[in-house]
């Protein structure tokens, strides 16, 4: 058995199970929820299991109660086989008054909540896992911490020297936990079979509505093409026309998009409103990005050498692995990741948006004098922006690239920080 790499999910399920009763873990399918949960867990329930499956059934319909008996944290797997397990477990958790009782995995396919009869408020909490970052998947060191950012406590430090050619492969294979174990070409190919799988399977299966695999594939070409945009269905619409030779109607995309942000294949960004010196009309549209920047390179068809030729599509894969890894920073600093856009073109890429106020501005550049100096100024013309009579200042702004030897402060207090040194 492959050596288990630890999570950053890791510790914030533990401080789950240290307030809550149990803790449903969701999340796309192979990202780690069940390995994740199971290094917590004391005794585990795999329902689905082909040796007891039939006899899990049984008792869910006769005892449920005693599936859910065992050492705790128990785990419950594909606890959705069975939805009574749900308001069983919480019952129990009233009866027995104790914290970390239980924890719920599953397919990224949500369960039929019909049968369910109570929320779980106030006995489960939620946690969302997703794919890899590259601090998890060990190509970034760690030597600058998100935290020591917000804290004022950050210092210069030396990155992994990632290559373009890394990055590229990096994109490409994604952060999916399986893939590290694989030879270069096996771990490129996990991202096409969950295409596959996506399309031939989840999507329909999310909600019972036979959907077509060839049109979802489509679709999901037509969105890894407007990566990291803030762009409307009629624009996808449009482009499914002009580039997919094929329409459909707003009303359906809108249900296929609807369906993969279900099952967590699409995560989008929406938009962060903070106080400014003057009036300016803050744009509110979600910018569109997939779960993992493998998943857009599978639908567009690329490889690492497609990357390597085409910088602009490149760059802008590489945001959605940088957004992929500050969702994930951002849940351990008890944070949410945001972007920004005002009526005058002014963006910003990335905010990370603490619950105590504190937030940081971000933008996201593969690399280049050039770029990173368009970042600079971009990161300072919205610091001028904002009204910090009315909130505070940022409590730093960071140029987040895909190379560079260092990660510093420069002389105007902007950080240049390469991906291969972030963690939380």
């Amino acid at each position: 058995m492959a050596e288990y790499k630890r999570r950053i999910a890791d510790q914030i399920l533990a401080e789950q199970l240290d307030t809550t009763g149990a803790v449903l873990v969701q999340g796309p399918k192979w990202c780690g929820k069940t390995t994740t949960a199971a290094q917590a867990a004391k005794s585990v329930l795999y329902m689905d299991d082909p040796e007891t499956k039939e006899n899990n059934l049984l008792l869910a319909d006769s005892n449920v109660k005693a599936l859910l008996e065992g050492a705790t944290p128990r785990l419950i797997d594909e606890w959705q086989i069975a939805t009574k397990l749900w308001d069983a477990a919480r019952f129990v958790i009233d009866r027995r008054n104790e914290t970390g009782q239980f924890i719920f995995t599953g397919s990224a396919v949500p369960a039929n909540t019909s049968t369910i009869f109570h929320s779980g408020t106030g006995r489960f909490a939620w946690l969302t896992m997703r794919p890899m970052s590259l601090f998890e998947s060990g190509e970034s060191n760690g030597s600058m911490s998100l935290r020591a950012l917000f804290d004022g406590k950050a210092e210069t430090a030396l990155a992994n020297q990632l290559t373009l050619q890394d990055l590229a492969f990096l994109v490409c294979r994604g952060g999916w936990p399986g893939t590290l174990r694989l030879q270069h070409k096996s771990a490129l190919r996990q991202a096409y079979n969950y295409i596959d799988a996506v399309a031939n399977s989840d999507i329909s299966r999310v909600d019972g509505v036979s959907r077509d695999a060839s049109f979802a594939k489509r679709l999901m070409r037509s969105y890894a093409r407007h990566q990291g945009a803030q762009v409307p269905i009629s624009t996808i619409c449009k482009d499914l026309e002009e580039n997919e030779n094929q329409s459909m109607s707003e009303d359906t995309i809108a249900s296929y998009l609807n369906a993969l942000r279900k099952i967590f294949v699409v995560e989008d960004m929406p938009a962060w409103n903070p106080n400014l010196r003057s009036k300016t009309a803050i744009r509110t549209s979600d910018t569109r990005y997939f779960v993992d920047p493998s998943v857009a390179a599978a639908a567009l068809g690329l490889g690492p050498d497609d990357l390597m030729k085409d910088l602009n599509t490149f760059g802008l894969l590489f945001e959605t692995l940088a957004v992929r890894d500050l969702r994930v920073f951002a849940d351990a600093l008890d944070g949410e990741l945001f972007h920004y856009r005002d009526k005058n073109g002014l963006e910003c890429d990335a905010v990370i948006h603490l619950r105590n106020g504190h937030y940081g501005l971000i933008e996201i550049k593969l690399g280049g004098d050039k770029l990173i100096g368009e970042g600079v100024k971009t990161l300072n013309a919205l610091a001028e922006k904002i009204d910090t009579d009315k909130m505070p200042e940022p409590s730093f702004k960071m140029v987040l690239t895909g190379i560079g030897q260092y990660a510093f402060q420069c002389n105007d207090g902007v950080y240049i920080v390469p991906i291969g040194s972030l963690k939380p």
